[in-house]
């Protein structure tokens, strides 16, 4: 009875409904990578051109899909339109905003002219490099016409967000650069000593045009995370105080930049599979609540942060996911996760 890989699995069709853009947030450890392949998985099989996309550096996406998932977006399934990208947010090539072809602006090089050799836009250069790299992907992806949905499994959270208002500072910056140019065009060597980099009036053009299209960029993905018939935001945590507590906190911190949250899923919870999914229970192993006292125990825990999730996140859909008793990987038990998120 432990084991869920089972033949019936295969009438297992949890369905997607789902925008262009599915983003998982919430805590480190919660189970983010493994809703987003779930997701990425039901929405593929319903024929849904689907890149699951993750920014962990400990690359669980390949180990949640039981398949070796690229650095690069790859098709990674022969049935079905499943595309996977494992991104490495230290990598250079793949920095936000980077100057190198690998990033999001590509070649954009008037940003290090104009301080000093150095882009402060890339991910050696920010903190939450891993957060900054899940915006940036946003940015390259929105126009891929290979995927008709994207599913980050790090969602742009905390000052990363801060990222949306560059536009109105940009704005402001670029003002600022130009009449400073005004202002120093005809000192001689006046703007080597400022920027310590010898830049020159065309060294000065490129860094405002790189603003200018990077103010564009953002301001068009702007208009798409906060569009709730475009992204979708799910805040996951797991069935303790301290969890509802910090993703309510995450909550009022994406309304501040007008990003709703559509839904909040709540795993590893110790209630029968069959309580949340309409699958068949002898898939599932479910924990002992009538003689297991450290199952009755933590069950009481967890109906406590359940009534205050339920409370809290009045308005918002809320899914719960079952503790299960195996290591959530592969497929089948993919399939399983995806039911409970139908």
């Amino acid at each position: 009875m432990s084991e869920i890989e089972v033949e019936p699995v295969e009438e297992l069709s949890p369905t997607v409904d789902a925008p262009e853009y599915v983003l998982y947030g919430g805590k480190g450890g919660v189970g983010k990578t493994t809703m987003a392949a779930a997701t990425a998985l039901a929405s593929a099989r319903e024929g849904t051109a689907t890149l699951c996309v993750s920014t962990d550096p400990a690359h669980s996406l390949s180990d949640a899909l039981g398949r070796d998932v690229p650095a690069t977006p790859t098709r990674i399934d022969d049935e079905h339109p499943l595309y996977g990208a494992e991104i490495d947010p230290e990598s250079v090539e793949e920095g936000p905003f980077g100057a190198g072809e690998g990033g999001a602006l590509g070649g954009m090089g008037g940003l290090e002219g104009l301080f000093g050799g150095e882009n402060p836009l890339q991910a050696g250069s920010m903190p939450g490099a891993d957060e900054a790299a899940a915006f940036q992907l946003l940015l390259r992806y929105m126009d891929d016409d290979r995927f008709d949905r994207v599913v980050v499994d790090t969602a742009p959270t905390g000052h990363t967000l801060r990222l949306l208002e560059l536009p109105d500072v940009m704005d402001s910056m670029v003002g600022k650069l130009l009449s400073l140019r005004e202002r120093l065009s005809g000192m001689a060597g006046s703007l080597g000593g400022l920027f310590g980099g010898g830049v020159d009036e065309a060294e000065m053009e490129q860094g405002v045009e790189s603003l200018r299209e990077l103010s564009v960029r953002v301001e068009r993905l702007r208009a798409v995370l906060t569009d709730p018939a475009r992204t979708d935001f799910r805040v996951v945590l797991v069935p303790e105080a301290m969890s509802v507590s910090e993703s309510k906190r995450l909550v009022s911190r994406l309304g501040e930049f007008g990003i709703p949250v559509g839904t909040v899923v709540v795993n590893r919870v110790m209630q029968p599979l069959a309580d949340v999914a309409d699958v068949d229970p002898s898939w599932f192993v479910a924990p002992d609540l009538e003689d297991c006292e450290f199952c009755k125990r933590r069950w009481e825990v967890q109906r406590g942060a359940l009534a205050d999730a339920q409370e809290l996140f009045r308005g918002h859909a809320v899914k719960r996911v079952p503790l299960f008793a195996e290591e959530v990987r592969g497929e089948t038990a993919l399939r399983v996760v995806g039911a409970c998120l139908d």
